[in-house]
């Protein structure tokens, strides 16, 4: 891919940002941040989101090639180490996008592999996944989309057995949630009981964008993974091609509303986000029909988060806040904000976008 010079005066600002970030939470996590001054609301253990801090901070740190950086990088990601043994399916947003990208750093690698292990061994052979878990709250025996990406990729660390559980649990999700007709949109969290089986749940519900992105990212990830018969490389294939086109990520809204009704609720940058990280990867899966789309849809939405959301020096708020994120819609909560996941995985695009990482490793 060319180097544009908008995608690396973008990356510049969301980095710089993590800087300032630091110097607000200090030992705490970032969660979301107020569209109007830029003051982070934050949490003490980082809950489902403190990977994606942990992961800023490696990014930073490859940018600026800074050992000091490195330093801070490696010590987020340590604190990140009680969530290993969490009853928690979120683990794969935790704990793989927090040591992914720490090239090099043999705790995050070790911290790694011991939450992989663990993850495996919460695998329950009857459910065909890993349970949504009780850590976060609500009952244990759920499928949520948001428990499916970084779970297939840490999974598939841990071993022959790791990667069978990694393709049984995103299948199982996709059992449950890939429409089953037409113009219908995926449903995004079932949960189980002996007496009625899988019920989907009605809060999120079907058009919940981050859902339809989240799913599309762990089909992305599997597929670059799909070199053995567990993945069943055919029917990710078609699960990819459905989401694509059900949930018009390649002719849509660049950034998508953040739930499909009501039609005039807020809009969701850190959904469009994550949407153009997963198309980058669908453009490197060997012989797909819709790569050169997907590349060009996913430049697309970097820039468009760039130019039109990306908050620039000179104004009221600090300078590279990725703005017009929304935590939850239906609750009201952080509706037209700054999320540390948005700003993640922006820079992850951005970052992939001018070659300077390999997605197939994150």
């Amino acid at each position: 891919m060319n180097a544009p010079g908008w995608a690396e005066e973008a990356l510049d600002l969301v980095l710089h940002r993590v800087g300032e970030t630091w110097g607000q939470v200090g030992d705490r996590f970032p969660l979301y941040a107020d569209p109007a001054g830029g003051r982070w609301t934050t949490t003490a253990r980082g809950s489902w989101t403190g990977g994606f801090w942990a992961g800023l901070l490696w990014l930073r740190a490859a940018r600026t090639g800074s050992d000091e950086h490195r330093a801070r990088a490696a010590a987020v990601t340590a604190r990140l180490a009680p969530w290993a043994d969490a009853d928690t399916a979120t683990r794969g947003l935790i704990l793989w996008y927090g040591t992914a990208l720490a090239t090099g750093d043999t705790e995050a690698g070790a911290l790694r592999k011991r939450a992989a292990e663990a993850v495996l061994g919460a695998f329950d052979p009857e459910l065909g996944l890993v349970p949504w878990g009780a850590a976060l709250g609500g009952p244990r025996p759920r499928a949520r989309t948001d428990g499916v990406p970084g779970l297939v990729p840490l999974l598939a660390t841990a071993g022959p057995g790791g990667r069978e559980a990694a393709a049984a649990h995103l299948h199982r999700h996709l059992d449950l949630c890939l429409p089953t007709r037409s113009g219908e949109r995926p449903r995004p969290a079932w949960c189980r009981d002996e007496a009625r089986g899988w019920t989907a749940e009605a809060d999120p519900a079907p058009g919940w964008a981050r859902g339809e992105a989240w799913l599309l990212l762990a089909v992305a990830d599997a597929l670059l993974l799909a070199d053995a018969p567990p993945w069943r490389a055919d029917r990710l294939t078609r699960a990819a091609e459905l989401l694509l086109a059900e949930g018009e990520m390649l002719d849509g809204p660049l950034v998508p509303p953040a739930d499909a009704a009501p039609a005039d609720g807020p809009c969701d940058t850190s959904a469009a986000a994550i949407t153009a990280v997963a198309l980058l990867k669908l453009a490197r899966v060997p012989g797909a029909p819709w790569s050169g789309a997907s590349a060009a849809r996913a430049e697309a939405v970097l820039r468009r988060l760039a130019d039109a959301h990306l908050t620039r020096p000179g104004g009221s708020r600090p300078p590279g806040m990725l703005l017009d994120g929304c935590y939850d819609a239906r609750a009201g909560t952080a509706v037209r904000h700054e999320l540390v996941w948005g700003d993640f995985f922006l820079a992850l695009g951005l970052t992939a976008l001018l070659g300077r990482v390999d997605l197939s490793r994150v």
